[in-house]
């Protein structure tokens, strides 16, 4: 079991790239678990990898998503400098750009436990804290991912980080995506994650000034590792 996990930084980075990026190590994790269950390797400890970075303007849908939840044709993403990806994590459509922190935990689940469900609870809580560290109050929503600021309040609710994930062999990739101090005007040209009745905010809107990013990553990465158990390397 190993509980390491090797932090990597690649800052504004194509959506393709990171994805192409995030898709070498997962299947290399993944083809070392079925080499140590068909006896062919001696080493039996796989790695971690948590990767932050920002993206360009970019509108990915998920599995399960509906396209209609994009309100821009393919001139209309030209005229906003955004792409657009249909992707392979769950989840319907979002929106990444700068000024958002965005965190793929590349996890083998065997190294902590098997629990898709835990798995994303720890991910919601790590942010909760994080926000709490900048007096923000934040919480869930029953039978919607992510983490939300006054979620009880069907008039009030507003989204604040968004998840995403995809697993095999209790491997995970994809992940989640902290507005920090992005512009929400993208999200107008979206339904955010399918939900029609709530809105999107960010940190920089919540406390009235922009936040510095590496300082947000610091204090996430903190509260990620103290609740799944692991050391940076």
């Amino acid at each position: 079991m190993n509980k390491n996990v090797k932090l990597i930084n690649k800052g504004l980075i194509d959506y393709k790239e990171s994805w192409d990026f995030q898709t070498d190590i997962f299947d290399a994790i993944v083809q070392k678990k079925i080499s140590i269950r068909k006896g062919e390797t001696k080493n039996e400890i796989t790695d971690n990898f948590l990767v932050f970075c920002e993206h360009p303007h970019v509108y990915t849908l998920g599995k399960t998503g509906e396209k209609t939840n994009l309100l821009l044709n393919e001139d209309l993403l030209k005229e906003k400098k955004a792409t657009y990806y249909h992707i392979n994590r769950g989840g319907d459509i979002t929106y990444h750009g700068p000024g958002q922190l965005v965190g793929y935990p590349i996890f083998d689940l065997d190294n902590f436990f098997t629990d898709i469900n835990k798995y994303l609870r720890l991910l919601e809580e790590a942010v909760i804290l994080t926000l709490r560290d900048y007096n923000i109050k934040s919480g869930r929503v029953d039978g919607l991912t992510g983490v939300w600021i006054d979620g009880d309040d069907p008039v009030k609710a507003r989204k604040i980080c968004a998840l995403g994930v995809k697993l095999s062999r209790w491997v995970t990739m994809h992940g989640f995506a902290l507005n920090v101090n992005t512009n929400l005007d993208y999200f107008s040209y979206v339904v955010p994650c399918g939900i029609v009745d709530k809105g999107v905010t960010s940190i920089e809107k919540e406390l009235g000034t922009p936040q510095d990013l590496n300082e947000v990553q610091e204090k996430l990465t903190l509260h990620l590792s103290l609740l799944f158990g692991f050391k940076i390397i």
